[in-house]
């Protein structure tokens, strides 16, 4: 059974991102996607870093060992895609992917996070199609102008 988008969780989110989008750079990413992705990717990486602060400060130093290395497996197989769809979800707001290199000046971190909470472009942009749009509508049908 396949889902259609507005009856994903959070795992349906980051599975598409991990599996299906895995490497792909061009194209937009629904806000949606990007935080969902973001938020299980942030609450797996703190569970890590709690088995390994556990591990090793308790007797059993092998689990504290195991948890890091799982770690370090995970952040170096999410790197790619947390990338990518990071560049997406900027292709959304029609700012060039580029534009994640802002975060390198003081406070441009800030500036990243504004354009990731932004509501996307409505329709066509120069990254392609409206993500939330189903095929076969218009723009204008989309808001409720038709």
């Amino acid at each position: 059974m396949i889902k259609k988008e507005q009856d994903y969780n959070m795992l349906d989110w980051w599975r598409k991102v991990m599996l299906d989008n895995y490497a792909t750079f061009s194209g937009r990413a629904r806000r949606a996607e990007y935080w969902n992705f973001m938020l299980f990717h942030i609450i797996v990486m703190f569970s890590l870093w709690m088995g390994v602060f556990v591990g090793l400060g308790s007797e059993s130093e092998m689990f504290g060992g195991l948890m890091a290395i799982l770690l370090i497996v995970y952040v170096l197989g999410t790197i790619l895609p947390s990338l990518a769809v990071t560049v997406r979800r900027l292709h959304d707001v029609n700012k060039s992917g580029w534009m994640y290199l802002i975060c390198l000046i003081p406070f441009g971190s800030f500036m990243l996070l504004y354009y990731m909470v932004l509501y996307g472009d409505h329709g066509r942009n120069d990254y392609g199609e409206d993500p939330k749009m189903p095929p076969g509508r218009s723009a204008i049908s989309q808001i409720g102008i038709e």
